[in-house]
């Protein structure tokens, strides 16, 4: 199968070649990983597969079909997404279930790309669970979800999971080369390094304007520093702050403040290499003022908030969640 464009994840790769070479693709999967790991890239590979017509390897990435899926206006492939600020509704999923008895337009199979699989209630999750267990043969269905565990154990019982794992730095620095050929290299290799090997964590870096991204890194300087003196006050006016952000936002900043406490646990040890004087001011100025054991738990407690952040979590709520969350350790 024709998976180059999915950087990394080689175990991945030879799962799905084993598989196409056997029986085929399967009619359902769970494609499961943090945001930014690679999922809809795999979702438009795997719904191309399906639906070309190129003979050979699939998807040939030449045919109409897999023209047609790349430019997302093939009509047998639908991307379903949530509403506004809820997640995906059991009327959508009606809806879905309706066209699935509909055949195909062109392709031999309709592609059903279902979007923050997390979000969608029980009652969403059980009207699917009947279209995954007696769908028409030529339907199929791409769950993606950061966390599969969300899913209930029905759902996930009639599906194959399909888990993305992180890329390496060299991958992730090949992968920006190759999306942004005019950036300075060293540019492309500090956001390779920064990404924690999530793609779409460098792709973002590199693409927000120059103010966005000097307010984002002020505001986690800002926040390490609170910490770093025990300033309840600090800590908790930056929170207020940041109650209006939206969760692209928020996951953006705890991306940032998860490295500079990383960088604070590694720093007494000497394996530590960061060019911005500040970071490095902050990150040992974290080091000196909370113990490792402490820094841990802040991470943990980051973590957590940054997986909240593929819910549909309100921005005051997370707030709130890290201000109590980082003020019990000060």
């Amino acid at each position: 199968m024709n998976l180059q464009a999915l950087a990394g994840n080689a175990p991945l790769k030879r799962q799905l070649d084993l598989q196409t070479a056997r029986r085929g693709l399967s009619h359902a999967y769970i494609l499961s990983g943090p945001a930014g790991v690679g999922k809809h890239t795999l979702a438009g590979l795997l719904a191309a597969a399906l639906v070309c017509s190129g003979g050979g390897e699939t998807p040939c990435g030449h045919c109409p079909g897999c023209r047609k899926a790349r430019e997302r206006i093939h009509p047998d492939i639908q991307w379903v997404r949530g509403e506004g600020v809820k997640g995906i509704s059991v009327a959508q999923i009606r809806a879905l279930r309706a066209d699935a008895y509909i055949r195909p337009n062109e392709a031999p199979r309709k592609v059903y790309i279902v979007e923050d699989g997390q979000n969608m209630n029980p009652s969403a999750q059980n009207a699917l669970l009947k279209l995954l267990e007696e769908g028409p043969s030529y339907a199929a269905f791409l769950l993606l979800t950061d966390n599969a565990g969300a899913l209930l154990p029905t759902v996930r019982s009639r599906c194959e999971v399909l888990s993305l794992s992180p890329v390496t730095v060299e991958e992730a620095a090949a992968f920006l080369r190759l999306r942004f050929p005019q950036r300075p290299r060293e540019e492309l290799e500090e956001a390779a390094r920064r990404c924690e090997g999530i793609l779409g964590r460098a792709v973002r870096l590199l693409e927000e304007d120059g103010e966005a991204r000097d307010a984002l890194r002020q505001t986690a300087l800002r926040l390490g520093q609170a910490l770093a003196a025990g300033d309840e006050l600090t800590l908790a006016e930056l929170c207020v702050g940041l109650e209006k952000w939206d969760r692209e936002a928020l996951t953006a900043l705890l991306d940032e403040e998860i490295l500079l406490l990383r960088d604070a646990l590694v720093r007494p040890g000497g394996s530590w290499d960061e060019p911005d004087p500040e970071r490095r001011d902050t990150a040992l100025a974290l080091a000196r003022g909370r113990a490792p054991a402490r820094l841990l738990q802040d991470i943990a407690l980051l973590d957590r908030l940054r997986a909240a952040c593929g819910f549909y979590v309100g921005g005051g709520h997370l707030a709130g969640w890290l201000c109590a969350g980082l003020s019990g350790g000060l």
